[in-house]
């Protein structure tokens, strides 16, 4: 009977109990539900926000087409915006850096079909159809009539009117560096008497240049150059006296004859230009004053297998690499102002120069596009000694002379331009791919990097 009476008391105590836990269960799913439901919210108003913001892709919950297309959206955001900095560039507008990604491109070699031997290697007996016509060179200038003060000039005063005239290609007297200018010893760019006795001698060169102690005396790959080549072509190093002295800290003695390993090293004196990449430019385009051919690299290959494949095998006579990953002169100027390579306004007036005398921008898609890049990569340069090549040569040196030493701004202005104005005589150019000079050769950074030029 106490039994009886105590199952009721206990029964009704369990069921206040678990009223109260069923109305704390339901309060906490209500919670649950409504937080969720915020959650949701807040996703379906920011999430795609977000996503476009950060420039990136979904996690898990999407398929890969979403993924793609999101993706496509970003990257034509972030190309509207480019072409937004490239016009207030033009204009001189304020920059503001577009988003994008922080990956660097990788760009590797690809195989190249060099003969295997350079014992049977010979020229083609056809290099005498190229353009023929003979050039002389402005050697020395004389002070204008009433003009006081004259100051000499490594590139000398051509006007507009001599400049225009040199373009075409006929019998004429250009300039082309070396100008000596009245009362003045020398040129600037100057060799000692036994180094230029040496460098007259040489009928196919490999020339390098390294002044203001900027970069590090790399050697020639000696195990892929053959004996022929080590006994027949010349290795020459235009320094500074200033990087002489940093070659011998750096281990680098030369011996008796001047040389250090294949390197014959010679020592430039009286420097043209205050900006090392100028002046760095005069063996690199000014070659032909000094000995057929020059690079700026350290080769993998063989030089006589380099000029059979660039220049023989395609019947060229001027063979260039395209650039790495510009190939629209628009887009280098963006660049070069972006990453500070030198002097804003004067780069402006450069570009405002070319595209009132014609220059276009560059169109992969249009057939009658003459090159495959109006970039050119002047690391790697193989050039036979014809009279377009040296006149080419000689154009392009005057625009770096007179504006900018950023040659890659001057390079498919000066070519379109020596092609425009002889639709009949042309210059036999081999636009090089990035990966076939990156095969035959070893890029390093500069120790440091020169100061920009004051431009008043």
């Amino acid at each position: 009977m106490g039994v009886h009476k105590l199952l009721p008391a206990v029964g009704l105590r369990r069921g206040k109990r678990s009223g109260r836990v069923l109305r704390a269960g339901l309060s906490f799913r209500l919670w649950l539900s409504l937080l969720a439901l915020l959650c949701l919210l807040s996703l379906a108003l920011f999430g795609l926000k977000f996503i476009t913001l950060a420039g990136g892709g979904m996690e898990s919950g999407m398929t890969s087409s979403h993924q793609l297309l999101i993706t496509s959206n970003v990257k034509k955001i972030n190309k509207e915006v480019e072409q937004q900095q490239l016009q207030h560039l033009e204009f001189g507008g304020v920059i503001v850096k577009a988003p994008g990604s922080k990956k660097r491109m990788q760009h590797f070699p690809c195989e190249i079909g060099f003969t295997e031997t350079v014992d049977y290697l010979i020229e083609p007996k056809d290099s005498g159809n190229f353009t023929q016509f003979s050039l002389q060179y402005v050697a020395m200038e004389e002070k204008p009539l009433g003009v006081n003060s004259f100051e000499s000039r490594f590139g000398g005063h051509q006007n507009l009117e001599e400049r225009e005239k040199s373009f075409y290609a006929h019998d004429q007297t250009l300039h082309c560096g070396f100008v000596k200018g009245p009362g003045f010893p020398s040129t600037g760019f100057d060799f000692d008497e036994k180094d230029m006795a040496y460098m007259s001698t040489c009928r196919v060169a490999v020339s390098s240049c390294i002044l203001g102690s900027s970069d590090f005396l790399r050697r020639p790959t000696s195990k892929r150059i053959s004996d022929f080549s080590k006994k027949n072509v010349c290795f020459v190093m235009f320094v500074d006296e200033q990087t002489l002295s940093k070659l011998a800290s750096d281990g680098h003695v030369l011996d008796n004859r001047g040389f250090v390993g294949l390197w014959r090293v010679v020592v430039v004196r009286n420097l043209p230009y205050k900006d090392m990449r100028r002046t760095g430019k005069v063996p690199i385009f000014l070659s032909h004053r000094i000995f057929p051919s020059s690079s700026k690299m350290r080769l993998n290959a063989d030089q006589l297998l380099i000029i059979e494949y660039f220049l023989w095998r395609t019947r060229s006579e001027y063979a260039i690499s395209n650039h790495y990953d510009c190939h629209c002169v628009w887009d280098e100027v963006l660049q070069n102002k972006r990453l500070n390579k030198y002097n804003e306004k004067a780069i402006d007036e450069q570009f405002k120069f070319y595209r009132f005398d014609g220059l276009s921008k560059f169109d992969p898609s249009d057939p009658n596009t003459p090159i495959p890049s109006y970039v050119p990569e002047g690391s790697f340069i193989v050039r036979a000694h014809t009279p377009m090549s040296n006149l080419f040569s000689c154009l392009w040196f005057n625009e770096v002379d007179q504006f900018t030493s950023r040659d890659q701004l001057s390079f498919a202005y000066t070519y379109l331009k020596l092609r425009r104005l002889n639709a009949n005589k042309s210059l036999y150019l081999n636009m090089v791919k990035d990966c076939e000079h990156r095969a035959l050769e070893k890029l390093f950074r500069h120790r440091t990097l020169p100061s920009l030029p004051h431009v008043p």
